[in-house]
């Protein structure tokens, strides 16, 4: 293209995601000029193992295991290593010197997002990772560019693929927890060490990101009340189904006069709505917007090629800002957040007690409910010859305050064995 602009660009990682940016960037340098009005120049790859196998055959004369030397060539720095370090030293030292950075590093951005967005400001330079929440999904673009002149009252989303997996298979199958997770594991959707999917930690990080650009604001992951899907069992799961419910691991971002409430839980979600109907290792993300109303965003959520192109269409949308002279605004946000106590949220809870079968059991439990202003919307009952008799009930709205301890009251109660789960329900 007559007159483009040439940018340098470096690559620092070369794994499953990295390799492919690589390919794209060299195979379609012609196409992405022409897309973004300047040339797309890969001056080098940086690595820790330079002689380490690759997924894609690329030049070996880019590999280079000196971060800092590329960094200061660079216009446009792609981070693609993970981890906190030395991914946010290399990202600060990037952005110092003016040069955009682009990362799909969830973990880093949800705790050091305002600190690396700040430095960006200073120097007059861009922040995106658009791939660190939900892989191809084009989600933080349109919530931080088109719903601008929106209000964005929720956004809840099925943000980990692993977990999505798992419970999808148990729903379909009847599956324990422990089997689905070793056929998780053994196909590739979970790592060796699933800690942080399974216990909602990744979840966590990509719900305080959405949560800091839906509500304009800056929540970090460790604001984020956390519980994993661990204790979710084929019982539970089975009795949802037979009461219309699919359970999902759900990243809940949710903006009230008091202030924001930023959780990740397993819910029970309705069979009609659509966040029910992600199945496998899909990602998707539901938003409530005052003017816009109810928008969902689905698509891979993980996978090398699904992740380069959100990392690709971040390279873009910086190139052409830079192209034109005149880069737009980088999200940088002082506003601290007013958070709400997890106690203050209003929920609904599906609770599964195992209890005596005997006259006058019903009674007493509904007055527990009753003296702690709790609403029952149905309950169900059942017979088995070797479990006993089991309830599984679903309240109406109460805090989160007032129904955690009416299990505690359950707990206490004569006619109860036993609480055998305690699960929230959400969406409509």
């Amino acid at each position: 293209m007559s007159g483009e602009k040439n940018l340098k660009v470096a690559l620092l990682g070369c794994g499953t995601v990295g390799a492919q940016v690589a390919r794209i960037l060299l195979e379609d340098a012609n196409e992405l000029a022409s897309r973004s009005g300047a040339g797309l120049q890969l001056i080098g790859i940086a690595v820790r193992n330079l002689d380490a196998k690759r997924d894609v055959a690329l030049p070996q004369e880019l590999f280079t295991t000196d971060a800092h030397g590329l960094i200061a060539q660079a216009d446009v720095v792609i981070e693609l290593l993970g981890g906190l370090e030395p991914a946010g030293e290399y990202i600060a030292a990037a952005l110092s010197k003016g040069a955009s950075v682009i990362t799909g590093n969830k973990a880093l951005i949800a705790l050091e997002g305002a600190k690396l967005n700040e430095i960006a400001a200073a120097n007059g330079a861009q922040l995106r990772y658009e791939a660190a929440v939900a892989g191809a999904i084009p989600i933080l673009r349109p919530i931080a560019d088109s719903l601008a002149g929106d209000r964005i009252t929720k956004v809840m989303g099925i943000v980990n693929g692993t977990t999505n997996f798992i419970l999808d298979a148990m729903d379909t199958t009847g599956a324990a927890f422990d089997d689905v997770l070793a056929e998780a594991q053994a196909l590739g959707y979970a790592e060796a060490d699933p800690t942080a999917d399974v216990g909602g930690h990744d979840a966590a990080a990509k719900a305080a990101i959405l949560a800091s650009l839906a509500f304009h604001t800056n929540v970090s992951s460790d604001q984020v009340s956390t519980e994993g899907i661990t204790e979710v069992t084929a019982a539970d799961v089975s009795a949802a189904a037979a009461a219309g419910y699919v359970i999902k691991l759900l990243a809940i971002a949710e903006q009230a006069e008091a202030g924001i409430s930023v959780r990740v839980y397993p819910a029970l979600v309705r069979r009609s709505h659509p966040l029910a109907t992600v199945h496998g290792a899909f990602n998707a993300v539901f938003v409530e917007a005052e003017n816009a109303g109810d928008l969902m965003f689905y698509g891979a959520g993980a996978g090398g090629n699904a992740t380069a192109s959100a990392v690709m269409g971040d390279v873009v949308s910086v190139a052409r800002q830079i192209a034109a002279g005149a880069p737009l605004p980088n999200g940088s946000i002082n506003q601290a957040p007013t958070l709400l106590d997890f106690e203050a949220i209003t929920t609904r809870y599906w609770i599964g007690l195992s209890v005596k079968d005997q006259s006058g059991v019903l009674a007493a439990i509904a007055t527990v409910f009753g003296e702690h202003g709790v609403s029952i919307e149905s309950m169900s009952q059942q017979v088995d010859a070797e479990a006993g008799a089991q309830l599984r009930i679903l309240t109406h709205q109460g805090t989160e305050a007032a129904l955690a301890s009416t299990v505690e009251a359950l707990k206490a109660l004569d006619a109860v064995h036993s609480v055998l789960s305690v699960m929230r329900v959400e969406g409509n």
